[in-house]
């Protein structure tokens, strides 16, 4: 058999990395600097959003954050982001892993569990039916989730903003973040083979270096170490 004739080796799966965190945490800063120095280290990648992500899935994203299913309650907020997150992944994140890409996602399943789950009561049963549905056997890689007081995170959402009126969870209260806050990292002590906690009261350029130890930390062997150093 030539060589044009052997059939090529499997496609290496992707890397699939999730950021959590409440208003104001430096998500989206976060995401883009790792998404440059993976690209810089050869590794394709690309950056997501929940809710969003897919066409179908934006036009989700815009009916939840202008506040317009708040009136319906929790349990309807929780159903429309996992029909957001059907479409996200079937169009956009499984396939990308497939094809051996580094998807980095502002934020996913932990957003639904704390902030429908914790914070507004849902079914915890609920929750993890909507997950079986939506995502089946997927889960990240690694969620790294970024921790800042809520007086700091609140402050950066505000000066993020700027005259544009906040969106349906920004506007929250003090008390409503703060136990948002708590909720992160009761998911982060409880699964530490998955989460690492980063603290992110800090300038960009010291959090991502943060989340990139974080990162080597659990997802770098031995010898992927090696082939990443000059990283």
């Amino acid at each position: 058999m030539s060589d044009a004739a052997k059939p090529k080796p499997p496609q290496p799966r992707g890397r699939f990395i999730t950021f959590e965190g409440g208003e104001g945490s430096g998500k989206s800063t976060q995401i883009q600097l790792l998404a440059d120095r993976l690209n810089a280290a050869k590794l394709r990648t690309i950056t997501t959003r929940e809710p969003g992500g897919s066409a179908g899935a934006e036009i989700v994203r815009h009916l939840l954050l202008s506040g317009m299913a708040k009136a319906f309650g929790p349990e309807t907020e929780s159903l429309l982001f996992a029909a957001a997150r059907d479409d996200h992944v079937n169009q956009v994140i499984e396939p990308a892993l497939a094809q051996g890409t580094w998807v980095l996602c502002d934020r996913f399943t932990d957003s639904t569990r704390v902030y429908q789950g914790e914070l507004g009561k849902v079914d915890p049963k609920l929750i993890r039916a909507m997950e079986r549905v939506t995502i089946g056997s997927l889960k990240p890689d690694l969620t790294i989730i970024l921790d800042v007081p809520v007086a700091v995170g609140m402050e950066r959402a505000l000066k993020r903003r700027g005259t544009a009126a906040p969106d349906r969870f920004e506007g929250e209260g003090v008390s409503f973040h703060e136990k948002l806050r708590d909720a992160y990292l009761k998911i982060a002590n409880g699964d530490p083979q998955r989460c690492a906690l980063v603290d992110a009261d800090a300038d960009p350029k010291t959090v991502a270096e943060r989340v990139w130890k974080a990162l080597r930390d659990h997802l770098f062997s031995v010898a992927t170490t090696r082939e990443t150093s000059q990283v």
